[in-house]
């Protein structure tokens, strides 16, 4: 099984971007599966109702969020009523939605968790346990285990993939919007990339227009962010999942 997963997606010029293209990268590298990461591409930061359902009519099997998805309000309703819309599982109970669900690839049964790290970033629940829980209880209701793990630090990505190495097919990180060049195989088979990078204008600071980011780092002031303008870059990474439940290749993708 081919799986293609799509970096963090900022902007509703990057929803464009990939509404445009793809289906071509899809029919290019034979993807079963598509994940991406939706939580920046709305107007501002979060997801709203239609931009969430522009990126599922260009092709997304599903999307998985991160620190931002609960900050539009108007997309609980959405969260509570698409199981192709995830957020963090490890977020609070009184959260909205669901962290994780197992869906149909053809004759597959992937399932898809999506967590959320406690290194810089808002107080969540354990990630390690929140995999073993949900690991433990869907055992035997799927072929492939896939994670979507949203963190700052590499090194708690980097731990949580080995923790899990060998019980999953596929893991990547999320958030920091910047690819890494780590793509492999760990020794239990699972695939692993530490950051897919993001969706959106790569002449920016991460999706924002560099002289706000600047003048904020140089002032210490608060600013309001904008978008970056210009040509967009889709990152992301595809997973060749063999019978077995393990990884055979991991390839990182630019369009």
């Amino acid at each position: 099984m081919n799986l293609l997963a799509i970096g963090d997606v900022v902007s509703p010029a990057a929803v464009q971007h990939l509404s445009r293209r793809l289906s071509q990268v899809q029919d290019a590298y034979k993807i079963d599966f598509t994940v991406v990461n939706a939580e920046n591409a709305g107007n501002a930061n979060g997801l709203d109702p239609d931009e969430a359902q522009a990126l599922l009519d260009a092709g997304a099997d599903l999307l998985t969020g991160g620190n931002h998805t609960l900050r539009r309000r108007k997309l609980y309703p959405l969260l509570d009523s698409d199981p192709r819309l995830l957020r963090p599982a490890n977020l609070s109970a009184h959260a909205p939605g669901v962290g994780y669900g197992i869906y149909r690839a053809g004759g597959d049964r992937v399932l898809v968790l999506n967590l959320i790290g406690r290194m810089f970033m808002d107080a969540a629940d354990c990630p390690f346990d929140a995999a073993d829980r949900v690991l433990a209880r869907e055992q035997g209701r799927y072929d492939y285990a896939v994670v979507d793990f949203h963190a700052e630090a590499t090194s708690e990505k980097i731990a949580l993939a080995r923790y899990l190495d060998g019980r999953v097919s596929a893991f990547f990180g999320t958030h920091t919007h910047v690819p890494t060049a780590d793509e492999q195989i760990l020794p239990g088979g699972t695939g692993y990339i530490t950051d897919l990078g993001f969706t959106g204008v790569q002449d920016s600071v991460i999706g924002v227009r560099s002289e706000i980011i600047i003048d904020r780092f140089r002032t210490h002031l608060p600013a309001r962010f904008e978008f970056a303008q210009g040509p967009v870059t889709a990152h992301g990474a595809l997973f060749t999942l063999t019978p077995d439940g393990k990884c055979a290749a991991v390839q990182r993708v630019v369009f």
